[in-house]
């Protein structure tokens, strides 16, 4: 059997239960007979391997040169002068910058830039041709991952874990707004006299608006609550309609005579300074954002996958070393009503299986760090743990870090705050339009980031599980922000925070045409660690 292209080769060998690094699929795609080489390099490998080495298959192709020397040797001697031929048709995708314009959702390939996003680099960086991967390429790759709770999970559901979780927020979110303002305790306040200048640091344990027009927010304390008005007149309007129910606000203002309420003159979120400054790698390198992969779904596009992971493997994608996924690496099972009868595969491990035969199309030598998502098989409450040993098993065949939803991974000194997202639904349902849209999601990951919380508003739509400490703050900034879940691409940048929330690879089902959700699928930002521009290919 030919095997013509690098993409082929792939697919052989994880049809046999492996795959492969790069530069050992370009070795066996330049051999004169790729399938004999491919049975010679498998009967070479270990039988414990589950990666076909570059060595595995030099150590091969040593031998049939060798052979092949001898062979032509005689040949000549009596004449034969025939020689082998390498084909290759590797594709290309279509290359798209911006959130996705309608032609382009309609198959076409027109680009725009979505209002807010600072101008991405829509072209390969001049100067950055890739360069085939060498040992001390690899000897550079440098990824750490940190809050990953997997493994630490300490909550019962008991009352007193809920106030540890909520405390721990209090505390390190309140840590940010100490130094903006000169704030009270609420119990102090009570206690001052009325038309004093007073500043509160709390959660908000209540907002609504008065019979004129003002708003009334309440804020909670480790010492007790006090109400602040907010007046229509004074220009915070803006401000107030981005309020979300148990996050952490500071509110300065002026007491009223009877000491009761603090009429508010200015309102502060913990927010990203305006001065953050990112970190880069130290030399051209790249990492693919991409997540909702869905296996199992009778919409998976696996050949939008299949064509993602051909372009991996040609030299145009060799700066690419890193994958990381932001959840929902299969359909699942139950997650929504009559699930089941959108399904192609309806057991689990079974779903997880397929997954990790698509995960071998990958080359082997890319890093993969992933996280779960609401579909996948682990609690729903978040933060979510990565997968039990079970299912880590299936997957194994590439090496996957599988870390809690959400981490924080630093690759090459870029920190990228990996959540999957399924707060941006309690985002988008709360604020107006214009600022958080599932057309423009990286609006509502700005939400979050001023917030300093992945999820902040509790009792909703996210369910969030009590921990001696509260995984969900954003302590550090990141550089990037990476979420999925609403399947829709979007990106730009808040404060020099690159938000990124990457599609997904399913097309659409009866129960997102029911809720009104059109996906942007089949596409993958492809991020340049070294300045932080962005790319986004179309497989589709």
């Amino acid at each position: 059997m030919p095997l013509e292209s690098n993409a082929r080769i792939v697919r052989e060998l994880a049809g046999r239960g492996y795959n492969a690094e790069r530069e050992a699929v370009t070795l066996l795609a330049n051999e004169p007979d790729p399938a004999t080489a491919i049975d010679a390099a498998v009967d070479k490998a270990p039988d414990d391997a589950l990666r076909i080495t570059a060595d595995h298959v030099r150590a091969v192709t040593k031998n049939r040169s060798r052979d092949s020397a001898e062979v032509s040797d005689r040949s000549t001697r009596s004449g034969d002068n025939s020689t082998g031929t390498d084909v290759s048709t590797d594709r290309s995708p279509v290359e798209t910058g911006g959130s996705p314009s309608e032609s382009d959702r309609a198959g076409g390939t027109g680009r725009s830039q979505t209002s807010g996003a600072e101008r991405r680099s829509e072209t390969p960086r001049s100067g950055n041709s890739p360069a085939s991967h060498s040992p001390s390429d690899s000897a550079q790759r440098e990824i750490s991952v940190g809050n990953d709770m997997t493994g630490h999970s300490t909550g019962t559901g008991e009352y007193a874990d809920f106030v540890r979780t909520f405390r721990d927020r209090y505390e390190r979110l309140s840590k940010l707004l100490r130094g903006r303002v000169n704030h009270r305790p609420a119990e102090a306040i009570a206690d001052m006299p009325g038309g004093s200048d007073a500043a509160m640091i709390g959660l908000v344990n209540d907002v609504r608006s008065t019979k004129s027009g003002h708003w009334l927010v309440e804020l909670e304390d480790t010492t007790g609550t006090f109400p602040a008005l907010i007046m229509k007149d004074k220009g915070l309007a803006d401000v107030v309609d981005e309020i979300l129910l148990d996050e952490c606000l500071a509110v300065e203002g002026t007491l009223a005579d009877d000491s009761g309420i603090l009429f508010a003159d200015s309102l502060h979120f913990p927010d990203v300074p305006r001065t953050h400054q990112t970190g880069a790698a130290d030399r051209h390198v790249q990492a693919a954002l991409i997540s909702d992969v869905h296996v199992g779904s009778d919409e998976f596009m696996a050949d939008a996958w299949s064509r993602f992971t051909d372009w991996l493997h040609t030299p145009e994608a060799e700066p690419v070393e890193y994958i990381l996924l932001a959840g929902d690496m299969v359909e699942g099972v139950g997650v929504y009503p009559n699930q089941d009868e959108e399904l192609e595969i309806v057991d689990i491990y079974e779903q997880y299986e397929v997954f990790a035969e698509h995960l071998k199309e990958v080359p082997g030598d890319t890093e993969i760090v992933m996280i779960p998502g609401n579909h996948d098989a682990v609690r729903l409450a978040e933060p979510q743990p990565g997968f039990n040993d079970e299912i880590r098993k299936i997957m194994d065949v590439h090496d996957a870090q599988i870390v809690s939803n959400p981490a924080t991974v630093t690759v090459e000194g870029v920190d990228v705050l990996m959540y999957h997202g399924v707060s941006l639904d309690e985002v988008i349902a709360e604020l107006p339009e214009e600022k958080a849209s599932y057309d423009e999601p990286h609006k509502a990951m700005y939400q979050l980031l001023k917030k300093r919380h992945v999820a902040p508003q509790f009792g909703g739509h996210t369910r969030v599980a009590p921990e001696e400490r509260d995984y969900l703050v954003i302590e550090d900034v990141p550089d990037v922000f990476h979420t999925g879940h609403v399947h829709k691409l979007g990106w730009g940048k808040y404060h020099n925070v690159l938000a990124v929330n990457s599609g997904c690879w399913q097309a659409q089902t009866d129960f997102q045409k029911s809720v009104n959700i059109d996906p942007d699928a089949g596409y993958a930002p492809i991020l340049d660690l070294d300045t932080l521009d962005m790319t986004v290919r179309k497989f589709t």
